[in-house]
């Protein structure tokens, strides 16, 4: 068990480059078994999640070379395995393979996915929609079968719009020969970088951006392919809140702007103080107000975002309601910030009020997920005296370095 170390109280300064995605990387990692040749991904996250998914591709066949920010991938002999590994327990995105392996191989056997505990999850809308395609499954021991033998639906209507079954049913339309109609898809710019990934290979996809999608196997799926995986947008959020809750002025570079819409108006509504120049963003000392911050589907507030705004909301002036939807269990952080002095009352599952500003002192407290572990990162960087974070490696699943980068902002910050 690790855990970090850290001596708040004090202002930061300096400049922070955002990393790729870790929810870009992840699915284009599970749909690189279509294509048989090379794939060169660039400014991949160093992070543990992308690791696991390394490994799981080793398993199957996969040649990977990691040079710094990227991966070189040789996919020539991938072939399959049943993916009864123990690192398929160790994230939710090992669901990703799905799609992928029952359209490319006919059949997958995997263990259930593990990954953060924030809410229940149902893989459901996956496996319906998937049963629809033409695909049966047997569920048994935490161990889902499933097999495919031929397309019985070119339409899918999504039962709920899911941002994973979105991912695995465009991995398996793609490899298609006839068009999948596919309605009520998820729009997460992470989705759309996959199609985009996709589209360049050589798949054919049609509605980018949309609710609905056409998708098929294109005529010629190239054997080489370099893709750049975009700036990770929950760094940002995660980054923007720390300077801003520390009253400091730091410089966060490589953001990808046009994702960031319902973060900055949230934040505006809050009062902060920043600046854009470039595709930089500056923070600067603010006088903080609340406001209601509440989640929902892209292009509204990410589920993942309100954890690091949700410290800032403790040195707001105020009341601020937050209202997460979809998670029942996101609300942990809160507990935390609690036992460090913050004025939280949890209303129910979904909703919580945080009244501020509070002074925060160190105390011991414990990572629940990755974006509470960051928000807890962020509420340890404004306290007074040491803070002690347990479980701290499960930060390291979705944060490259983040000892070593925010250091270098002037953090007083360990790990061991």
């Amino acid at each position: 068990m690790s855990k970090i170390i850290i001596r708040g109280g004090k202002k930061l300064s300096g400049e922070i480059s955002v990393c790729g995605s870790k929810n870009a990387t992840l699915p284009i990692l599970a749909a690189s078994i279509l294509i048989e040749g090379k794939i060169i991904l660039e400014n991949v996250p160093q992070i543990t999640d992308v690791e696991v998914m390394m490994k799981i591709l080793n398993y199957l066949g996969a040649e990977i070379v990691r040079d710094n920010k990227n991966l070189i991938i040789n996919t020539k002999n991938i072939y399959y395995r049943d993916l009864l590994l123990e690192e398929v327990k160790q994230l939710r995105a090992s669901i990703l393979f799905i799609g992928p392996m029952l359209i490319k191989f006919k059949k997958i056997k995997i263990f259930l996915p593990g990954g953060d505990i924030i809410g229940a999850r149902s893989i459901d809308p996956h496996l319906k929609a998937f049963e629809d395609l033409g695909c049966r499954f047997i569920l048994n021991n935490q161990i889902i079968e499933g097999y495919f033998e031929e397309l019985k639906s070119q339409k899918i209507i999504l039962r709920e719009i899911s941002v994973t079954a979105s991912e695995n049913l465009i991995m398996f339309s793609s490899f298609s020969k006839k068009p999948i109609n596919l309605r009520l898809v998820a729009i997460e710019p992470h989705i759309q970088t996959l199609c985009f990934f996709l589209k360049k290979a050589g798949f054919e996809i049609k509605g980018i951006g949309s609710h609905f999608l056409t998708v098929n196997k294109g005529e010629k799926i190239k054997k080489e392919i370099k893709f750049k995986i975009p700036p990770d947008n929950i760094e940002t959020a995660t980054f923007l809140s720390l300077g801003l809750s520390t009253k400091s002025k730091i410089k966060i570079l490589n953001n990808n702007l046009n994702e960031l819409d319902s973060l900055i108006i949230v934040l505006k509504d809050m009062g902060a103080n920043f600046e854009f120049k470039g595709n930089s963003i500056i923070t600067y000392p603010s006088k903080l107000k609340g406001t209601k911050i509440q989640t929902g589907l892209y292009p509204k507030l990410a589920t993942d975002f309100h954890p690091p705004v949700g410290v800032l909301a403790t040195q707001a002036e105020g009341v601020t309601l937050i209202h997460e939807w979809l998670y029942e269990n996101r609300f942990g952080y809160l507990k935390e910030l609690s036992q460090m002095g913050a004025n939280i009352e949890i209303l129910d599952p979904h909703r919580a009020i945080v009244i501020g500003p509070t002074p925060l002192v160190g105390k011991e407290i414990k990572a629940l997920d990755i974006r509470s572990g960051a928000a807890l990162i962020i509420g340890a960087s404004l306290a007074e005296g040491e803070t002690i974070i347990y479980d701290a490696q499960i930060i390291n699943r979705g944060y490259e370095n983040i000892v070593g980068r925010l250091k270098s902002l002037g953090l007083e910050i360990k790990q061991n």
